[in-house]
């Protein structure tokens, strides 16, 4: 059975982590960082029934509020000014300013109610798609979770620098973490 108490819990930046983790590729990879990306501003609800069928999950995260928490690898150490560029260039070149959407279609819970499958549409960059991804539920409640997503399914070009040679890479990591009351 799902551990989250019935009713509707609401979610956002006081009582739960989202966060963005991307690589680096291309010939000069190496002077390039991993970035852990925290989302500062977001917003979700989760709404459960009686029935471990009735589950729903909404999401909705400002493009502007994406920090960077850290920055490893690469030839130098990320300065403070280098992070607010490349939030800058996340919120204006990459997602455009457009606001991040995610609206669930269907939530299976399984394996005792541990683990929830999700499915549902994320609309990122002007672009929507169906996705599906995995949670897990502690006895207590917590949900916390990932997927992998490739940028260029929502029409995203990954950023390179360096003419080139220096490329995000295409595939991102999103990972969250809560604990409803």
């Amino acid at each position: 059975m799902v551990s989250i108490k019935t009713g509707t819990h609401r979610l956002g930046p006081d009582n739960a982590t989202l966060r963005v983790k991307t690589g680096r590729r291309g010939a000069a990879a190496k002077a390039g960082h991993d970035l852990v990306i925290d989302v500062t501003s977001w917003r979700a609800t989760v709404k459960v029934g009686d029935d471990p069928g009735q589950i729903s999950l909404e999401l909705d995260a400002d493009a502007g509020s994406l920090r960077v928490l850290e920055g490893t690898g690469g030839v130098q150490e990320l300065r403070d000014e280098d992070k607010v560029e490349v939030e800058r260039t996340i919120d204006d070149e990459v997602l455009k300013g457009q606001p991040i959407e995610f609206r669930s279609t269907e939530v299976e819970a399984f394996d005792g109610g541990r683990q929830l499958r999700v499915r549902g549409t994320l609309r990122m960059a002007g672009n929507s798609h169906s996705v599906e991804f995995e949670l897990g539920v502690g006895s207590d409640g917590q949900i916390a979770g990932g997927a992998t997503r490739k940028q260029t399914d929502w029409g995203i070009k990954p950023y390179s620098g360096l003419f080139g040679a220096l490329k995000v890479a295409d595939e991102v990591e999103v990972v969250g973490e809560a604990s409803p009351p």
